[in-house]
């Protein structure tokens, strides 16, 4: 098996085309079926199901589809990399929203300064989302909540995080120094993220391990538009110390919830080392070692290292 001839194959079934696979490659289409066909002699296996409309993967040529965008990615990041005579290549990290204010500027700082020629992609979206984004090879690394659910993802503990009230008005004192329990929580008018929202699951599990259902007003998934509804008084969100960075400027109250009764374990998650490129390798050394640093500083609040 060649390099050459997974690239082919890998643009065939992108393309969905022999003769369009041939344009995009600049060779000749007897050439490309003909390494094709070479490509499937060697591995005994039918790797396309050819019809009038074009050719489409077999359940192997889908295997070997996914191994193969690996296999050349990491060839032309090792390229990149003995051209430039340092580490080079793309890497993408997911971040939650609330892990984003935190942590985003100072990680893309640090890979900047370590490895100038990785270029570095930033997704955020909710940890449900990004775990799905790894197992299908789409982002490289990523800050997720709770095991991971799926064997092609690997993740490692990276720090427990306190949960707070957040509102614009003082609320009353909890009776425990150390923080709110869910029967006083369950006093208050609710603004959370709708239900597919891992916080949210965090959340309506703990009021049910109470026998308690929680008092939620008004949903919304936008961390941004709902920290705003917090500001204007409408009112009281559960959310990380983090979320404070997207509304800065802003007087908000804050009182810790007790850590036996609601807290969130963010790990490190990222396809197996034997997947992940040289660059998505740094990326990961390097988002662990950040967080870490943040929380040493006390730049992270809220926040307990697990390694």
């Amino acid at each position: 098996m060649e390099i050459r001839q997974l690239r082919y194959f890998v643009q065939v079934v992108q393309s969905g085309s022999m003769g369009r696979a041939a344009i995009e490659l600049d060779v000749v289409t007897s050439a490309l079926s003909q390494q094709i066909s070479r490509l499937e002699g060697e591995l005994s296996v039918r790797l396309l199901k050819r019809s009038k409309n074009g050719v489409q993967p077999t359940n192997a040529g889908l295997a070997l589809w996914h191994k193969a965008q690996l296999i050349l990615r990491m060839t032309d990041d090792a390229a990149k990399a003995a051209q430039s005579g340092r580490l080079s290549g793309e890497a993408s990290v997911g971040l939650a929203p609330s892990t984003s204010g935190v942590l985003a500027l100072p990680f893309l700082r640090e890979m900047k300064s370590r490895y100038p020629e990785i270029a570095v992609r930033i997704i955020e979206s909710l940890s449900g989302n990004l775990e799905s984004l790894l197992s299908s090879r789409q982002i490289d690394v990523a800050i997720i909540f709770g095991a991971a659910k799926t064997r092609r993802v690997q993740a490692a503990p990276l720090l427990a995080e306190q949960l707070y009230s957040i509102s614009a008005q003082a609320l009353p004192m909890p009776a425990d120094p150390c923080g709110y329990d869910i029967s006083e929580l369950a006093q208050f008018p609710l603004i959370l993220p709708s239900s597919p929202h891992g916080l949210r699951s965090l959340v309506d599990a703990a009021f049910a391990r109470e026998g308690r259902v929680a008092n939620v007003e008004t949903e919304i998934d936008g961390l941004g538009t709902l920290m705003q509804a917090v500001s204007s008084g409408m009112g009281v969100t559960i959310q990380p110390a983090a979320a404070l960075e997207r509304c800065k400027g802003s007087k908000l109250y804050t009182v810790p919830i007790l850590a036996a009764t609601l807290s969130r374990t963010n790990l490190v998650g990222s396809l197996a080392d034997d997947e992940l490129t040289p660059s998505g390798l740094a990326a990961r050394l390097v988002l662990r070692e950040v967080a870490l640093k943040l929380i040493g500083e006390g730049s992270w609040l809220g926040v307990t290292a697990l390694t």
